[in-house]
Parts: C-alpha cells; sequence; structure tokens
C-alpha cells in the first residue's frame, strides 16, 4: 500500500513531533527536577538521622555518666546512713563510766570537743598549728596562757558529767605551809 502524504499532512506530522519532543523535554526536565527535589530531601533526612544517631550516643554517654555518679552518690547515702545509725545509737546509749573526751582550747576557751587527743591535735593543724607540735602536759599555768591546749574530760556517773582527768599540780611555794 502507497500512501500519499501531503505537504499539509507532513507539516502536521512534523508540528506533532515537535509538540510531543517539547512535551518529553517538559516532562524529563519536571521528572529531572522532582528527582533532583526527592535526592535533597533523602540527603536531608539522612543528615538529620545521623545527627539524631549522633545525640543518641552523646546522650547514651552522658546517661552512663550520671547513672555512674548516682551509682556514686547512693553508695555515699548507704555510708553515710550507717554512720548516722551508729551514731544515734552511740548518742541513745549515752556516755560510759571512764569514758574521755578531749577538748580543745584555745587562748583557754573551748573551741570544740573530740573523742580522741589525736583528733585535737589534727585539728590544730587546721588552724595554722603545726601538725608535727610536740604535744608537752600542760603546767600549772592558767588555760588562757596557751595558744592551743588540750584538757581531758572524764564521764563519772555519780555527778552524771564529766570532770577534768589531770589537774595542775601547784609548786612547792618556799618554806610555805
Amino acid at each position: 500500500m502507497i500512501r500519499i502524504v501531503t505537504r499539509g499532512r507532513l507539516a502536521r506530522l512534523e508540528d506533532a513531533a515537535r509538540t510531543a519532543s517539547e512535551q518529553a523535554r517538559q516532562t524529563s526536565g519536571a521528572a529531572n527536577e522532582a528527582f533532583g527535589r526527592h535526592v535533597r530531601e533523602l540527603w536531608n533526612v539522612t543528615d538529620r538521622a545521623e545527627r539524631a544517631e549522633d545525640t543518641t550516643t552523646e546522650v547514651g554517654v552522658l546517661l552512663s555518666g550520671a547513672l555512674a555518679e548516682l551509682s556514686d552518690a547512693q553508695q555515699e547515702l548507704l555510708r553515710k546512713d550507717i554512720e548516722i545509725r551508729r551514731l544515734r545509737e552511740e548518742l541513745s546509749r549515752g556516755p560510759r563510766e571512764g569514758e574521755t573526751v578531749t577538748v580543745l582550747m584555745h587562748h583557754g576557751e573551748p573551741h570544740a570537743v573530740y573523742a580522741s587527743r589525736k583528733a585535737a591535735h589534727a585539728d590544730t593543724a587546721t588552724h595554722g598549728y603545726p601538725a608535727d607540735h610536740v604535744w608537752t602536759p600542760c603546767d600549772e599555768r592558767p588555760a588562757a596562757a596557751f595558744t592551743w591546749r588540750c584538757e581531758e574530760f572524764t564521764y563519772n556517773p555519780a555527778t552524771n558529767g564529766f570532770h577534768r582527768v589531770s589537774r595542775a599540780v601547784p609548786r612547792a611555794l618556799d618554806g610555805a605551809a
């Protein structure tokens, strides 16, 4: 079969081909733009996911540190609770006969009370007194004559109080009675 194509038909076909080609170009451009938008969106979503993952890791590190600190704090609270119970029991039992406390005196005035002489000596080191100071027994001079002085007191249940352990021995006066 032979088909005769006229110039008018050929012009319409060429025009339809150009229109179809232009439409294909526009569709391809729109598809490329849509693909580009999807790639950018995918890039942004991937970036957000990576940042969220990094943040999650940082939060995990912070949380593990906080949990470690919490555990340490709980252990410390437990130790303090045990110490508080021990001290409450000691307080509730009251003093026992012969129990000694040391009073640290500064220029004759009571400064603090300690369970031991060693603790009182250690405290004077915190106030600038030499830690290696050799402590000697006090003589008959009044307590105010000493910068730091430790006096021991022993509990006497008969009087329901603490009394000085050592009293200064007065000097013998020449020929005085």
